[in-house]
C-alpha cells in the first residue's frame, strides 16, 4: 500500500502520541464535546419540559410512544454500520489503507439510503393492517406515520457525527450537534406554544429539524473534504469495499443495539398495550431526565473509540488501560451532580419540573437514574470490548441482557405498569454492565477494577446515600436540597482531584485561583 500522502492534514495528520498523550488529547477533545453536550442537553431538556407541560398526558404519551418506534427504526436503518466509521476509519487511516477507508464510507452511506427508504415505504404501504393490529391508539399511529421519517435522518446524523469524530473535528461536531440541532428543536417547541398548535405540528417540526441537521452535516463534510483535498486521495488510491471485514464485525454487534432497543422500545409498547398512553407518559416524561446521567459517557465515547482503536492498532495495552480508567473516573465524577439530583432528590425535582400530576413518577426517575449512572460510572466497557474485536462475547451478553429485559417487562409491566418497566430497565442495566466489566478481564489489557480508582466509587456512593438520607429524614426545601447537592459534588471533585489529574489534562486551569484550589 502506498505511504500516506502529504497533501492532507486532517486525513494524514501525524499519529497521536502513545499512552498518556493519547489519553490527554482524547479527554481534552471530549471535554469540548462535553461542554457542547451540556449546552445541548440544557436546551433539549428545557424543550422536553415545555412539551410535557404543554400537552395532555394522553397526547404526550402518544408522542413518546411514536418516538420509541422511531428509535427501533433508527437501529434497523443504521444496521450497526455506525461502528464501522468509528472503528475501521481510524484503523485504516493509521495503516495508510485509504482505498479501504473510502470503501467503508461508500458502503455505509449506501446502506443508510437503501434501508431508510425501505423502512418509510414499508410503513406507509402497510399502514392499514398495522393500524388494525399493531397499534391500539389512533393518535399514536398517526404521529408515527410522520415521525418515521426521523429514523433514517437520525441514522445519518449518528454516522456523520462519528465520521467527523474519526477525522478529529470536535469543533464541527460542537457547532452542528450541540448548537444548531437543539436550537431548532427549542424553536419548534416555542412555536408550538405560541401558536397553540397541536401535537401533529410538533411531529412535523421534529422531522424538518432533522432534515436541516443532516443537510448541515453534509455541507460541513463536503467543505472538509474539499479543503483537505480528500477527493484527490480517492483518485490516487481508488476504492476497495472491505465488506467481509466490516460486516463480520458490525453485524454480530447489532445485538448491542438490540439491548437498548428492547429497553427503549419494548417497554413503551408493552406499557401502551397493557396500561395505555397515560402510563407511557408517566414513564417517558422522566426518562430523558434520568438519561442525563449518561451525558458525560456519550460525550467521551465520540473520541474514545478512535483513540482506543489507534492504541489497539499499536498493541499498546498499557495505554488502553490508562485511557479506559481515566475516562471512567472523569465520567463518574462529572456525572455525579446529575446523579444526586435525579436519584437522591428525585421527588422534589420531578414535581418542580413536571408538576404534581407527575409526582408518582419520582420513584421511576430514581430507579432509572440509578441504572443509567451505574452504566456511565463503569466507563466505556462495551466500546473497549468492540475495539478489541471480542465479538462473540459481546453478542452473547447482548442476547442475554435483551432476554432478561423482555422477561422482566413481561412479568412486571402488566401488573405494575410504568413502575414495572423502570424496575426492568434498572435490573437489565446493572446485569449487562457487570457482564461487560467481566469481559474486560479476558485479554483486553484493561483491569477489571483498577485499585487506583476505588476512591472514586466509594466517594460517589457515600455522597449519594448521604443526600438520600437527608432528603428522607428532613425533606428540606428544593433550593436547599440543590445547594447541598452542589456542596457534596464539589467535595467529590476535591477528594478525587489527584486521580483526575486535571492540572495535567487542562494546564490552563492553573491560572484560575478557585479552580486551582479545587482541582
Amino acid at each position: 500500500m502506498p505511504p500516506a500522502s502529504p497533501t492532507t492534514s486532517a486525513m494524514t495528520a501525524a499519529a497521536p502520541a502513545k499512552g498518556g498523550s493519547a489519553t490527554r488529547r482524547q479527554i481534552r477533545g471530549s471535554s469540548l464535546l462535553l461542554a457542547g453536550r451540556f449546552l445541548a442537553k440544557g436546551v433539549n431538556f428545557a424543550a422536553q419540559v415545555l412539551v410535557v407541560r404543554a400537552l395532555t398526558k394522553g397526547e404526550y404519551g402518544a408522542f413518546a410512544y411514536a418516538l420509541s418506534i422511531v428509535a427501533l427504526g433508527e437501529t434497523v436503518v443504521t444496521f450497526g454500520l455506525d461502528r464501522a466509521v468509528t472503528r475501521f476509519v481510524p484503523i485504516y487511516h493509521e495503516r495508510g489503507e485509504y482505498d479501504k477507508l473510502f470503501g467503508t464510507l461508500l458502503m455505509v452511506m449506501g446502506t443508510l439510503v437503501t434501508l431508510g427508504l425501505s423502512l418509510v415505504l414499508a410503513l406507509h404501504g402497510l399502514r392499514a393492517p398495522l393500524a388494525r393490529v399493531a397499534v391500539g391508539d389512533e393518535l399514536a399511529f398517526s404521529l408515527l406515520l410522520v415521525l418515521i421519517f426521523l429514523s433514517p435522518l437520525r441514522a445519518f446524523d449518528t454516522v456523520l457525527t462519528g465520521l467527523l469524530a474519526a477525522f478529529s473535528s470536535p469543533r464541527a461536531i460542537f457547532a452542528r450537534k450541540y448548537v444548531l440541532g437543539p436550537g431548532l428543536k427549542l424553536g419548534i417547541v416555542l412555536l408550538l406554544i405560541l401558536r397553540r398548535s397541536d401535537v401533529r405540528f410538533l411531529a412535523w417540526g421534529y422531522v424538518v429539524a432533522g432534515l436541516v441537521g443532516v443537510a448541515t452535516y453534509l455541507v460541513l463534510l463536503w467543505r472538509l473534504f474539499a479543503r483537505e483535498r480528500v477527493f484527490e486521495l480517492v483518485r490516487r488510491h481508488g476504492v476497495t469495499l472491505p465488506a467481509a471485514e466490516v460486516l463480520a464485525f458490525t453485524v454480530p454487534l447489532l445485538t448491542s443495539d438490540l439491548v437498548y432497543t428492547v429497553m427503549n422500545t419494548a417497554d413503551a409498547v408493552l406499557v401502551e398495550r397493557f396500561q395505555g398512553t397515560v402510563d407511557v407518559a408517566a414513564l417517558r416524561a422522566v426518562q430523558p431526565t434520568a438519561k442525563l446521567n449518561q451525558l458525560v459517557l456519550s460525550s467521551f465515547a465520540l473520541l474514545f473509540t478512535p483513540a482506543a482503536a489507534r492504541l489497539f492498532a499499536r498493541q499498546d495495552r498499557q495505554g488502553v488501560n490508562e485511557l479506559y480508567w481515566q475516562n471512567a473516573a472523569w465520567t463518574a465524577v462529572a456525572s455525579f451532580p446529575v446523579f444526586v439530583l435525579t436519584f437522591s432528590l428525585a421527588k422534589p425535582i420531578t414535581v418542580a419540573l413536571y408538576g404534581s400530576r407527575y409526582e408518582q413518577s419520582a420513584v421511576i426517575l430514581a430507579l432509572l437514574s440509578c441504572g443509567y449512572y451505574f452504566n456511565a460510572a463503569l466507563g466505556q466497557n462495551g466500546l473497549t470490548l468492540k475495539v478489541y474485536g471480542r465479538v462473540k462475547y459481546v453478542v452473547l451478553i447482548n442476547v442475554a441482557a435483551a432476554l432478561l429485559n423482555v422477561v422482566l417487562n413481561v412479568l412486571l409491566i402488566p401488573r405494575y405498569g410504568a413502575l414495572g418497566a423502570a424496575v426492568g430497565t434498572f435490573g437489565t442495566l446493572v446485569a449487562f454492565n457487570l457482564l461487560k466489566q467481566a469481559g474486560l478481564a479476558m485479554g483486553t489489557g484493561v483491569r477489571l477494577l483498577d485499585p487506583r480508582y476505588a476512591r472514586v466509587y466509594v466517594s460517589v456512593s457515600l455522597g449519594a446515600l448521604g443526600l438520600l438520607v437527608v432528603q428522607w429524614a428532613f425533606s428540606p426545601p428544593v433550593v436547599l436540597s440543590v445547594l447541598l447537592a452542589g456542596i457534596v459534588s464539589l467535595a467529590v471533585v476535591r477528594a478525587n482531584r489527584a486521580l483526575l489529574r486535571a492540572g495535567e489534562m487542562f494546564p490552563e486551569l492553573r491560572r484560575l485561583p478557585l479552580a486551582r484550589h479545587l482541582l
